[in-house]
């Protein structure tokens, strides 16, 4: 030990000592807290988010889940768009008899009585089969995901009434198909059945199941059917009782068509991929018959347009209106071919097949073209049809012209009627004219039209060649007329060179 014998040397000593001891133990403190200095943000209390932040975020968050979860590439039976949808006739796009499909399932009290019939024909079913109504019910059940994915939006039905509705809706379609075609007497069914009989209610009901919101997918139908039967191969039967079915509201009565069915080479929409009533019924309105050879309308593209366009209204008009065309010098004429849409024009001739107008064609048109606007992997050849139709009546006087060539067969009140019929069919509906099969055909007419000798001609004709008594007097004013010219050329010679 050392020995300090100055006292004011011992204290300072001291002091430093102390010193010392507090500054080493300051920075060990400090040491100890730098962690919690740097995770104080953390504890920080932060002010809560506006309710707005909160619900942009929840729907963000919604919107994610319903992308991740949507399978958009098997959509395929869609709701009517609110730009097609016709607010004054709701009986265009809305069934009036009977529900199909989960979209006006909730219109219980509407479809009351049809209901009823449709336990009648499972019933029915079951007993005819002698199977157990579980067998139908677990088979929609192993259907019930891919089913719904054939629908357009979140569809709120649960799962054991979801596969209820479809065994009960596939059920019923299968019966009036199976019904139409071998009879429903064979069936079971009383001739004097409300609504298992051909009778008139027939074709109302035809006319709803044909509506593109109340389908059910093919592929549930042939399940049915197979089950039914008892064979997994039977289900390829299903496209072609809905041929049959719906060859009622074909577009064309030519005798053609009641050979279709008979035919080796029948439309066999299986082949092509099917996906339910209303677009095996258009594959089949888009095939020919056995009587000629297989043409399916060519999709045509302007050569010198290379670049993706987007429909534009203002380009829709194709050619020109029948009285037009006529002053124009155009014939149009009949042709014999069971396919309404496959139209000709040569040397002048447009020659169009029989179209045949009731009061269904309406809603039958209108939801063809919404399903060919909505479906993607869908041509848009009805809807370039009934454009062309559109272009060419322009008045009553353009149906009469094509119901006085036989083109144009109608059961409503009047020309004005079809006219206005078609003028309306195309509202609100946009298509790329490039894309129609009947551009290259236009194209044709128009320059044909827009050739002033064609006019002149046609002028001529219609002026002076129409009947016997004006044909009489043009050659009677050329006869006065060459004989003027040699009165007066004989008068001038003589004068110049008279006789000797």
């Amino acid at each position: 030990m050392v020995a300090v014998f100055n006292k004011e040397l011992l204290s300072w000593y001291l002091i430093t000592l102390k010193l010392r001891e507090t500054v080493q133990q300051n920075v060990a403190n400090g040491l100890e807290e730098e962690p919690v200095d740097e995770e104080q943000p953390e504890t920080v209390i932060s002010e809560p988010d506006p309710e707005w932040v909160i619900t942009i975020r929840e729907k963000l968050q919604q919107s994610l889940e319903e992308d991740s979860s949507a399978s958009w590439g098997k959509l395929c039976i869609y709701r009517i768009p609110k730009c097609l949808r016709d607010s004054d006739d709701n009986k265009t796009y809305v069934p009036q008899i009977v529900s199909l499909g989960p979209y006006h399932h909730d219109r219980k009290k509407t479809f009351r009585d049809m209901e009823h019939h449709k336990w009648r024909a499972l019933r029915r079913i079951l007993e005819r089969t002698k199977q157990d109504v579980r067998q139908y019910f677990h088979a929609m059940k192993d259907l019930e995901k891919r089913a719904r994915e054939c629908y357009e939006g979140i569809i709120s039905l649960g799962s054991d009434e979801f596969c209820e509705m479809m065994m009960l809706d596939g059920c019923f379609i299968l019966e009036l198909f199976r019904g139409a075609v071998e009879g429903f007497t064979n069936l079971g069914y009383s001739r004097f059945d409300p609504v298992f009989a051909m009778r008139g209610s027939m074709y109302s009901i035809q006319r709803d199941m044909i509506m593109m919101e109340n389908q059910l997918p093919l592929f549930v139908l042939e399940r049915l059917y197979a089950l039914q039967e008892g064979d997994s191969n039977k289900g390829s039967m299903v496209a072609k009782l809905v041929l049959q079915f719906f060859d009622p509201l074909m577009p064309n009565d030519e005798p053609l068509v009641c050979n279709r069915f008979q035919a080796a080479d029948v439309f066999d929409p299986l082949t092509e991929g099917g996906l339910h009533c209303l677009d095996v019924f258009r594959r089949s309105l888009l095939r020919s018959g056995p009587s000629e050879p297989v043409k399916v309308p060519k999709v045509w593209r302007r050569r010198r347009s290379r670049t993706v366009h987007a429909a534009d209204k203002r380009r829709q008009q194709l050619v020109h209106c029948i009285t037009e065309l006529r002053e124009a010098g155009i014939k149009i004429r009949k042709r014999r071919t069971d396919r309404f849409w496959d139209i000709r024009f040569e040397n002048g001739f447009l020659r169009m097949p029989r179209l045949l107008i009731h009061d269904g064609t309406k809603s039958l048109f209108l939801n063809l073209i919404a399903f060919e606007q909505c479906h993607l992997d869908c041509s848009n050849d009805i809807t370039s049809y009934v454009v062309f139709l559109d272009n060419l009546i322009n008045s009553s006087d353009d149906v009469s012209y094509l119901h006085y060539r036989g083109i144009m067969e109608h059961w409503l009140g009047s020309d004005d009627e079809v006219a206005d019929l078609f003028n309306k069919l195309c509202e609100e509906v946009v298509f790329d004219i490039n894309e129609s099969y009947l551009s290259t055909l236009s194209e044709q007419m128009n320059d044909y039209y827009n050739h002033r000798w064609n006019t002149w001609r046609a002028t001529l004709k219609h002026n002076y060649f129409s009947n016997p008594w004006a044909i009489l007097s043009l050659l009677a004013a050329v006869v006065l007329l060459l004989l003027t010219f040699a009165q007066t050329f004989y008068t001038v010679y003589a004068y110049y060179k008279p006789p000797n």
